[in-house]
């Protein structure tokens, strides 16, 4: 979604609401990843004291896989970002604001990339995973095997 700040970085104290979900069509584009629900996206974009900010929340559901015992789960996500928008940069090398294109931001790009960044590295089913065993690859989590009391780990 595009949205336009024109109105925006004129007018001090003005604002913009955004509520809206990016579907399936545009998360299947995303690599590595399987989204079991669209993003809804809600926020605002204000003007403060001239300083343009944007603030969201992202909530989702994507489908993992553990990675001790390799079963695939749902999780649920409900990030919250803001960001510092201006329409413009001397040094293009900064990370710290959004830069405006022609006074308007594309707010899924901006999302789809605070959503990745902050997913997790690592990710388990359960906060207690034991995983698989190393020697006969059975689920530790549903079956004990002989190799853990034979200590042929």
């Amino acid at each position: 979604m595009k949205i336009n700040l024109k109105q925006i970085f004129d007018i001090v104290g003005e604002s913009r609401n955004f509520s809206y979900e990016i579907g399936s069509e545009e998360l299947d584009g995303v690599k590595g990843y399987v989204f079991a629900s669209p993003v809804s996206l809600s926020g605002r974009v204000y003007n403060r004291a001239g300083v343009i900010y944007l603030e969201y929340s992202a909530v989702f559901d994507i489908l993992h896989t553990c990675d001790r015992c390799l079963r695939e789960f749902s999780k649920s996500y409900d990030l919250s970002f803001e960001h510092i928008v201006v329409p413009s940069l001397s040094n293009s090398d900064n990370d710290d604001y959004i830069i405006a294109d022609g006074e308007s931001i594309e707010v899924n790009e901006i999302a789809l990339t605070d959503m990745l960044l902050s997913l997790p590295t690592k990710v388990l089913c359960k906060e207690d995973c034991k995983g698989l065993c190393m020697v006969c690859g059975c689920d530790l989590n549903e079956n004990q095997c002989d190799h853990l009391n034979n200590n042929e780990l």
